[in-house]
């Protein structure tokens, strides 16, 4: 086992697949003189060329259609948005053409891609940078979207998206680049499969599901859960967003009887929202009270750092969530 950074395990995930694939190319803004916005990049302009590691002119909707093009061609393209939030200025390309191109042509064009950056609220970037992206291409169908928050999935989730022959999302967090974590020996084939969830802490009372970059707060209050309350939680990271394993969910609801949803997205057609509809049409009869979710409060986020921390899912929140759904 090796100790890397999320930052790092991206990285690696990326060259290995350059390597295995020769028809893999990185696209985006600074990624190649500048080795990226977040140093994601770093080196792999000297190690694979020009052609293969492309930086791009700040036009979110022309380079994004320029890799949509490139897959159908033939090649595998990773197309790096600085943030998530502005590849909304690509929406045409990633919501119109590459998860429809397949079933409009009548199966002649695969569309083998990935579009990859950084997602979420961070810190103080205010509304325009801080969206978390995934209900509006969850939504979407061809589309494939994943949310790692650990430094093992960062890895394995990349590269079985690189693989797939179809777009996939691959939505990173930058409040996690610097994390670490341990991960298998270089010479592994790392792949982590989409639409599986995997349980992060075992538990008995009450199910606490999360995923990306709201993982560490869960895991912590989970410890303070457990010594303040005497409640023995299960933790749960979805990983996948879609497809969404609402199996695994129910499977640790049939042993806790609750479920509080820990989530980074807005409330209002949120995760949550899709994952409570999952849980009461397959697990009714297994809870013993309502779902509670935690999510962002349903407003633009603030640049005041003190409205921010009251806007986000906090500690406080959580543990009033397993207060309410416990009875306590």
């Amino acid at each position: 086992m090796r100790t890397l950074t999320y930052r790092e395990a991206v990285r690696e995930a990326l060259i290995e697949e350059m390597e295995r694939d020769e028809r893999v190319f990185l696209m985006g803004e600074e990624v190649a003189e500048y080795d990226g916005a977040y140093k994601i990049s770093q080196g792999m302009l000297d190690k694979f060329g020009p052609r293969r590691v492309i930086d791009t002119p700040i036009s979110e909707c022309g380079f994004a259609g320029l890799g949509v093009g490139a897959a159908m061609a033939g090649l595998r393209p990773v197309v790096e948005f600085m943030t998530f939030s502005f590849s909304l200025v690509a929406f045409d390309q990633i919501v119109n053409n590459a998860p429809n191109m397949l079933t409009m042509s009548g199966g002649q064009f695969h569309v083998p891609m990935v579009f990859r950056g950084p997602n979420g609220p961070v810190h103080a970037l205010g509304a325009t940078h801080s969206h978390a992206t995934e209900p509006f291409y969850a939504n979407v169908p061809g589309l494939k979207v994943c949310a790692p928050g650990t430094v093992r999935d960062a890895k394995g989730l990349l590269k079985t998206a690189i693989r797939d022959d179809n777009p996939v999302i691959v939505l990173e967090s930058e409040a996690l680049y610097n994390t670490s974590g341990e991960i298998e020996d270089a010479d592994t084939d790392l792949t982590v499969p989409l639409g599986e969830a995997a349980v992060l802490r075992e538990g008995d009372d009450v199910t606490l599901v999360t995923y990306s970059q709201t993982i560490p707060l869960v895991l912590e209050t989970a410890d303070k859960i457990k010594a303040e309350l005497g409640v023995s939680p299960e933790v749960i990271d979805l990983r996948s967003i879609r497809p969404l394993d609402a199996d695994t969910v129910c499977k640790s609801i049939a042993k806790t009887n609750r479920l509080v949803i820990v989530e980074q997205n807005r409330p209002f057609c949120g995760i949550g929202a899709q994952l409570t509809y999952a849980v009461q049409r397959d697990a009714f009869d297994e809870l013993d009270a309502p779902v509670t979710r935690v999510a962002q409060q349903d407003v633009p986020m603030p640049y005041n750092e003190k409205l921010e921390d009251a806007v986000l899912p906090s500690e406080q929140r959580i543990l009033d969530a397993v207060k309410e759904v416990c009875y306590l």
